[in-house]
């Protein structure tokens, strides 16, 4: 055996071997990573990941039930999920300790639609139906607070559905009924039905209460056996969904394209029109913390089942650096 062909056989063994470590890129981790996101604002905030998941190491998967999503972390079969923000604290709690925050993806989303142009305030939903999606996760815990800071808790009927779209069934039915929508299917209800209308803008109304928080909808978090197997990647992919925010953001004719071959929006032209409603962010490090903190407290004192019975310990906030 020449010395050349030694040299090539012990060169493949060592790429054999480096082929079951995960990929490996200039030194860097880049191990395949599989993300569960809500269909929705959450997915909207990392649609260009999703739509080049054949050229990146990002296996996305979404649904449209958060409970999905959070058995498949708690089973290892997700590495990162983008869920709600009060739905991170319970999972947190239930799995002592066993996931961490590493972003804020989206901000309020939560809209009032009615073709009842008489409400103009929270008072004005007194004796009256709203119909909404989001049982046991922010849309409900958002509403509860708003209507028990108004005075409201024992005057309004909530009425959950399992989706958005059954709401705005409702609504076309009938245009005076009240539904609490998140965007980007407001906007999509309202292109359908010019009857309707956004009549209250739930972030305007908790920012209208002065508690010194932040509204927050979604967040991302990862799994922390993953995270110490492989913080480089979770922090690359913090980084490769900052610029996707900005992407969307920034080029929403491009986005909504994306958006609307996913299946979150039908039509594109409706998801470039909703997509500036849906305040899609990537906030991580101690604004993230700050931010989120603030918003858990206030759950918290309303109703501490609603963030998993206690308040999640320092740990729960990843520093992404």
């Amino acid at each position: 055996m020449t010395k050349t062909l030694r040299r090539c056989i012990a060169f493949t063994a060592v790429l054999v071997m480096l082929a079951g470590c995960g990929k490996q890129t200039a030194g860097k981790d880049v191990t395949d990573i599989r993300i569960g996101s809500l269909k929705g604002p959450t997915s909207i905030g990392v649609i260009r990941l999703m739509h080049e998941q054949d050229k990146n190491n990002y296996d996305f998967t979404m649904e449209t039930q958060a409970d999905v999503i959070l058995s498949s972390v708690v089973s290892g079969q997700l590495d990162i999920a983008l869920i709600p923000a009060n739905v991170a604290s319970v999972l947190y709690n239930k799995t002592k300790g066993g996931i961490s925050v590493i972003d804020i993806n989206t901000l309020g989303v939560l809209y009032m639609v009615s073709g009842d142009k008489s409400i103009q305030n929270m008072k004005d939903l007194d004796g009256r139906t709203i119909y909404t999606t989001g049982a046991g996760s922010t849309p409900e815990y958002v509403l509860k607070y708003l209507l028990n800071e108004n005075g409201l808790s024992d005057k309004v009927n909530i009425e959950f559905k399992s989706e958005a779209t059954e709401v705005a069934a409702l609504l076309t039915k009938d245009p005076q009924a009240v539904g609490m929508l998140p965007q980007p299917f407001a906007t999509a209800t309202l292109v359908k039905n010019n009857e309707l209308s956004v009549v209250l803008d739930m972030t305007k109304e908790w920012n209208a209460l002065g508690n010194g928080s932040q509204l927050i909808t979604g967040v991302t978090v990862v799994r922390n056996e993953f995270l110490k197997e492989h913080p480089d990647a979770v922090s690359a992919f913090v980084h490769d969904h900052e610029a996707d925010v900005e992407f969307v953001n920034s080029y929403t004719t491009n986005a909504s394209e994306y958006v609307a071959q996913a299946g979150i929006i039908e039509k594109a032209p409706i998801a470039e029109k909703a997509i500036p409603y849906c305040n899609i962010v990537c906030i991580y490090g101690p604004e993230m913390k700050k931010a989120l903190s603030g918003y858990l407290n206030v759950l918290y004192e309303q109703d501490p089942s609603s963030v998993g019975g206690s308040l999640p310990a320092d740990d729960f906030y990843a520093e992404i650096k």
